[in-house]
């Protein structure tokens, strides 16, 4: 299916929101997705998996999350991800990351979600979420905030979703009404398997429908084919769960 996209903006309570949308070219309306991205932030491999998720029939919303510190991108994409340079790039994400607090991304999950409700391309009802990395817990987050709004989320290699901090994500799983995809990297220190333990009994004491997969061999990022850490195997399984989530609880339009 062929798509358009196009960067827009999108005003908030706090400044404007830098942000890409894709959507087919034809027919419509389409279900509303919101693409949480990675802490490396909005570029070419995240305006690529939009593109080829709206091709599957669906209007893809990927905010970038960090407008608050300025337009995307905030570092220099070609110096950060060369591979000498990664070992640096977490210290220069971590004031954003740092900033995006619990309270900042729940009063913005409302704007986007409000956002794709007043697109004429969008279909009215439940949105769908996708998240990579740091994003997984801002789908989490909006789930629990929205729990009337998102009908399904889907996490993929995040970290930290468990940890012992009174605001870590799992505390929310009670707020949670929207079917739970959790694609988790074997490899991946940041997600270890206490926390994906602890993360399960809290989806299984609120009730949660949800499906937690372990990706052997896989490591933080698998899917972002910019990174050296890219796994195709893993990447292509991602798609593939995330076709057969989002096509039974949001229907696409074909």
């Amino acid at each position: 299916m062929e798509t358009t996209s196009e960067p827009i903006d999108i005003p908030t309570p706090d400044g404007v929101c830098d942000a890409f949308v894709a959507y087919p070219q034809d027919g419509g309306p389409y279900p509303g997705v919101v693409f949480y991205m990675d802490a490396i932030g909005l570029r070419p491999v995240l305006y690529d998996m939009a593109r080829q998720l709206a091709a599957e029939g669906y209007y893809v919303l990927l905010p970038n999350v960090f407008y608050r510190q300025g337009r995307a991108p905030l570092i220099d994409l070609d110096t950060a991800l060369r591979p000498e340079n990664l070992g640096e790039l977490r210290s220069t994400i971590m004031p954003f990351m740092t900033a995006l607090t619990p309270d900042t991304v729940e009063r913005d999950a409302a704007v986007y979600l409000d956002h794709l409700a007043g697109q004429p391309q969008v279909r009215s009802g439940p949105v769908g979420l996708t998240g990579y990395c740091m994003g997984g817990a801002l789908v989490v987050r909006t789930a629990a905030a929205q729990p009337e709004r998102v009908a399904v989320a889907a996490s993929f290699h995040a970290g930290n979703l468990a940890t012992e901090a009174a605001d870590s994500p799992h505390r929310q799983a009670d707020r949670v009404r929207a079917e739970l995809y959790i694609g988790h990297a074997d490899q991946d220190d940041s997600m270890p398997a206490e926390q994906i333990q602890r993360l399960e009994q809290a989806l299984d004491a609120a009730g949660n429908q949800y499906h937690s997969e372990l990706y052997s061999g896989a490591g933080h990022g698998f899917t972002m084919v910019d990174l050296p850490v890219y796994d195709q195997a893993a990447a292509d399984r991602h798609w593939d769960r995330l076709r057969e989530l989002f096509s039974r609880n949001l229907q696409p339009t074909q």
